[in-house]
């Protein structure tokens, strides 16, 4: 097999007319010739790091809407699946991904459960990470969330950064804000890279210390804005990355789309290819080529080299996707699940009155990371409840996992004036977390996602949505377009009964998420993310 095309070489910096011969899946040839050619040949797009998870997509049919896009690999922390099932869950994204022709490198998750300060089925201790690393399924320790055990020195997560370090895998970090001598400490015990930078400095200063940086763009978590002129300069330590992707982004762009904006942004062409086709092969040992003979087939061929229009996608030699359409045909994929909690009623959502203030999360628009304020709360007799006039909302977290009374508290910036909205895609340990301006929709959100063993919920009055999500109560065994047009849908509706969010479930499954500050809520009660303890609890 023969390919034709101008030859877009990031290892040379150089861009030629040439014909690359394709042997096994392998590149036999790459020759130079005089002929024109309309299209161009490039290696194929990373996404850096990524729970395939939030795409509420099995793994199988994430790859067919990555490839239209061109991407050809992926490296996937399953620890949201590990979080719900254990070593089960993660067989289950390794197993699911080698059904079709992607290139998944899975991580042996490092913090499952995430904190001691939630809920959470699944367990993995060094034992279970070390059984990972020998079966060869997975290519690295994925992120180190806790960060203050690394920095304390703490025994149990010491050993897994060590077990990494003596199967020569790669550690990811997860180092939101941390600095100074705190991040020298974090960096010095083996971590290579990090995907929670929000500023400029703090990158500059983690590069300073040896990291590298996964610059994100995600459907919650943007920082690409802020962060795209350190590629400049650094163009060796970084990469480019989603984290967490809702399926209609998926089906919109992947790491195609941040190629485009860095270079509209006025980074060079084949700086940009090197953050999103070259440094990840590099860092992780990926087994991905870069169009080099006795490489794999692995490339992409694009219209041109402004918008990227992707017209085929090659992986090991096959065309994978042709003009935006995939060719990758997933199996049925089988169900696995664990889901042990009743159905509530009313009374479970109500808030006694014991004090004059409260505190509540500020949400903010397009990040994980959360405010927080104290605020006179608005009461009905006994009870403290929503306040829609100042966007005030009851918050709930039901623990799926065995039969308690929900965590509540309050959160503003979601801007529901009727309705609840609820979902089982609840960073990290996904349990149920619902907004709602009253009670009895707050009940039946919950109520529904119950039913459903999983799944995106809204409840106003007689009105009743879900998208259910039968995998982990994760992701729907369904097509990925067909998911992604009935998260559209529920997406409108939320916004529909008020939600001013960009994407109002994305910022729900983050309020759950208490290793990012400021304040969350778990299972257990309002968390301050910066202090890590417990600061209140409506419990009860």
């Amino acid at each position: 097999m023969e390919v034709a095309a101008n030859i877009v070489d990031v290892l040379r910096a150089s861009i030629y007319p040439g014909i690359i011969r394709i042997e096994g899946g392998v590149i036999k040839e790459v020759s130079r010739v005089t002929s024109k050619f309309s299209t161009y040949i490039m290696p194929g797009f990373i996404d850096s790091h990524v729970h395939v998870e939030s795409s509420m997509l099995t793994p199988s049919q994430f790859a067919r809407l990555a490839v239209i896009h061109g991407t050809v690999a992926s490296i996937s922390d399953p620890h949201e699946m590990a979080n719900v099932l254990g070593m089960e869950g993660v067989k289950y994204m390794i197993d699911n991904g080698k059904t079709v022709p992607f290139k998944f490198l899975f991580g042996a998750p490092s913090c499952v459960p995430a904190t001691d300060f939630e809920t959470s089925e699944g367990r993995i201790d060094v034992d279970g990470v070390e059984d990972l690393f020998k079966s060869g399924d997975v290519g690295y320790l994925a992120e180190m969330m806790n960060y203050p055990g690394v920095i304390d020195r703490v025994p149990s997560v010491v050993s897994k950064i060590e077990c990494a370090k003596k199967y020569g895998k790669p550690i990811d970090g997860h180092a939101p804000g941390l600095t100074g001598e705190a991040l020298k400490r974090y960096v010095e015990s083996g971590i290579s890279t990090d995907h929670e930078t929000l500023s400029y400095e703090e990158g500059i200063e983690k590069i300073h210390y040896g990291m590298k940086l996964l610059i994100r763009e995600g459907s919650a978590a943007k920082n690409f804005d802020e962060l795209f002129p350190i590629i400049e300069r650094y163009p060796d330590m970084c990469m480019l990355c989603s984290d967490d992707k809702h399926p209609d982004s998926l089906v919109e762009g992947h790491i195609d789309a941040l190629v485009r904006r860095g270079i509209e942004k006025g980074i060079g062409i084949m700086t940009m290819l090197k953050c999103a086709c070259v440094n990840p092969v590099l860092h992780y040992g990926l087994n991905v080529g870069l169009l080099r003979p006795g490489d794999p087939a692995d490339f992409i061929e694009v219209e041109n080299l402004v918008d990227f229009r992707v017209k085929r996608t090659f992986i090991e030699g096959f065309i994978v996707a042709e003009d935006n359409l995939p060719k990758i045909t997933p199996p049925v994929s089988h169900r696995v699940n664990n889901f042990k909690c009743p159905t509530l009623n009313e009374d479970s959502f109500k808030i006694r009155a014991k004090r004059d203030r409260v505190p509540v999360i500020e949400a903010i628009n397009n990040q994980i990371i959360t405010g927080s304020i104290w605020v006179i709360p608005k009461r009905e007799g006994d009870f403290v409840v929503s306040d829609k006039d100042r966007d005030i909302l009851k918050i709930a977290v039901v623990n799926r996992y065995r039969e308690t009374r929900p965590a509540l508290g309050f959160v503003k910036n979601f801007g529901l004036k009727r309705g609840a909205i609820a979902s089982s895609v609840a960073h990290d340990s996904h349990n149920i977390v619902a907004v709602g301006v009253d009670d009895r929709d707050l009940c039946s959100a919950v109520n529904l996602v119950i039913k459903n063993r999983g799944g995106l919920a809204i409840a106003n009055g007689t009105m009743e949505a879900v998208l259910p999500l039968p995998i982990g109560g994760l992701m729907s065994d369904g097509d990925g377009f067909s998911v992604a047009r009935e998260y559209v849908r529920m997406d409108r509706i939320a916004k529909e009964l008020g939600s001013t969010l960009d994407a109002p479930f994305m910022t729900l499954s983050f309020m759950s998420l208490i290793v990012i500050p400021k304040l969350k809520i778990s299972d257990m009660g309002l968390f301050d993310g910066e202090t890590f303890r417990f600061i209140d609890d409506f419990k009860g």
